[in-house]
């Protein structure tokens, strides 16, 4: 992930370079743009957890202060309700949060008029329709290319964020920022990531077995 993250960094740095040696270039402005959001996916999406259909029809509005809300999620083609039907809140990381925010105010101040639309992964800085999910996976296969981690995968960032939560023990934060109904089904996806606590039963147990008295 660190890769990933450091390689969508070098590429943004290496646009904004590009457009300011041509400051009137539309297609460095377009890759700039391209650039700047595929680095706000990779962090967002390894900070929220949020599924690629959510990612994919989120709107500018989602987020208030440090607090994001997911709503709606994106399902063969239609905006619909999220995987579970509910709206969840989760308070995004301080990075994430000036990233996303730096990001929509340049290119606000930067296209000198009001954008067409508010969808926050867009083609363009009108912002007038929204990537799709394959649009997004698509994004984020290039770059784990140049990173060089041709494994990667969007999603395996949300499973990234539940074997962390998991493994240290915060099974009910990982359910509320999945989104998943209820704890079991979290349990059943990441049990592997279960730290282990039984230590102190495999002690007594083998001095159970070496016929030592109890205490």
């Amino acid at each position: 992930m660190r890769r990933l993250l450091e390689t969508a960094e070098r590429l943004v740095l290496e646009a904004t370079t590009r457009l300011r040696a041509n400051p009137y270039s539309a297609r460095c402005r377009a890759s700039l743009f391209a650039a700047e959001q595929t680095l706000l996916l990779v962090r967002l999406a390894a900070d929220s957890g949020a599924r690629r259909g959510e990612l994919a029809v989120l709107r500018l509005g989602d987020l208030e202060s440090r607090v994001l809300t997911i709503e709606r999620g994106l399902s063969h083609g239609v905006v619909g309700s999220t995987k579970s039907t509910r709206t969840r809140r989760l308070t995004l990381g301080e990075t994430t949060t000036a990233l996303m925010v730096d990001h929509v105010v340049a290119w606000k101040q930067c296209s000198g008029e009001p954008p067409t639309g508010d969808w926050l992964f867009s083609p363009d800085p009108s912002r007038g329709t929204y990537l799709t999910a394959d649009a997004l996976s698509h994004r984020f296969g290039r770059l784990a290319t140049t990173a060089g981690v041709p494994g990667a995968a969007l999603h395996r960032l949300r499973h990234a964020v539940a074997t962390h939560l998991v493994g240290s023990g915060k099974v009910l934060k990982a359910q509320a920022r999945l989104g998943h109904r209820d704890a079991a089904t979290t349990l059943r996806h990441y049990s592997h990531a279960v730290p282990l606590d039984d230590e102190e039963v495999a002690d007594e147990l083998d001095g159970f077995l070496n016929g030592e008295p109890r205490h």
